[in-house]
């Protein structure tokens, strides 16, 4: 039961960091199927970092945490292409977001192997990152079942936490938050309150491009140690699916993540325990995948969007 609480601790926080930059951008109205390439694209930017600097800080360990800063970057820059699409030159959402993932596969892929020969010499298509040292909190972690939330914790964890409460007040109490939320539901309404709506969606498209570098730099961490085009393995797309299944909210969403998650550890832990072929591993991949089928059957009927979600929004029409 620990292992499983670990584990999907250390797979449900990063995937419910990027779903609460997926939130921020379609409660704006845009939506935001980017995610997987955005998170990618902030893990390159962050392993590239840490491939430069690292051989002259074989001892500090700040580059490693720097590099979360870098990677928040790395995606908020990438995330300026699909604000730029969508938002400047209404282009479809749907079709932005999904030539936003193609570009971050190639680019990041091909920037990659070019960067690893030409300044490593070596012929490869990864960056080698640090082992993240991870920590046990004492007394917390001696508590029955539930200390185990305590025990081995990434220092991404910590971060996770405590960007998820600044952003969770930004989007419930802050000025910021109520115009985003109308931005998503009544454009016109919001722009004749005097609230620029494009300027509203645009940084909440960008702050969704570094909230999944934050996460894609700590999937790059936590399950390769490497930055490799292994990290886009869906988290983006599942992100998304977290946040339907929660409604466009964050805490509901955070629930999603954590039975994604569990369901996801624990589908590994049942594969040792049955001492199944390594082969067995992609089967358990696609658990999360087939739950998240299940979930929305049940459970999309009553699901609300953002009534202007996808709408492209002409000011000059209102």
């Amino acid at each position: 039961m620990e292992t499983i609480i670990i584990d999907g601790l250390s797979y449900a926080l990063p995937l419910f960091i990027i779903a609460i930059g997926g939130i921020y951008s379609e409660r704006s109205g845009i939506i935001n199927l980017a995610l997987e390439g955005l998170l990618g694209f902030g893990a390159f930017t962050g392993g590239l970092f840490v491939a430069l600097l690292g051989k002259y800080f074989t001892h500090a360990g700040w580059p490693i945490y720097l590099s979360f800063l870098v990677a928040a970057i790395g995606g908020g820059i990438f995330a300026l292409l699909h604000a730029l699409l969508t938002i400047k030159f209404k282009a479809n959402q749907v079709i932005s977001g999904v030539v936003v993932n193609i570009v971050s596969v190639a680019l990041t892929g091909f920037l990659t192997s070019q960067i690893n020969a030409s300044v490593f010499d070596q012929p490869s298509n990864r960056f080698l990152l640090s082992v993240l040292p991870r920590y046990t909190i004492p007394v917390l972690s001696d508590i029955p079942v539930i200390g185990a939330i305590f025990k081995n914790v990434y220092p991404f964890s910590f971060m996770i936490v405590v960007l998820f409460i600044i952003f969770w007040y930004i989007f419930r109490h802050s000025r910021y938050g109520m115009h985003l939320r109308a931005c998503g539901d009544n454009p016109q309404a919001a722009d004749a309150a005097g609230i620029n709506v494009y300027r509203t969606r645009f940084w909440a498209v960008v702050i969704s491009g570094a909230l999944a570098g934050i996460g894609g730099m700590s999937f790059a961490y936590s399950i390769s140690t490497n930055f490799s085009p292994a990290v886009y393995m869906g988290a983006g797309y599942l992100a998304i699916a977290a946040l339907i299944f929660g409604n466009w909210n964050i805490m509901p969403t955070l629930f999603a993540c954590l039975i994604f998650g569990f369901a996801r550890s624990g589908a590994y832990q049942l594969m040792r325990e049955l001492a199944l072929p390594s082969s067995f591993s992609d089967l358990a991949m696609t658990i999360p995948y087939v739950l998240t089928l299940l979930l929305l059957i049940f459970f999309s009927k009553t699901n609300k969007a953002p009534r202007a979600l996808g709408e492209i929004y002409d000011k000059s029409k209102r």
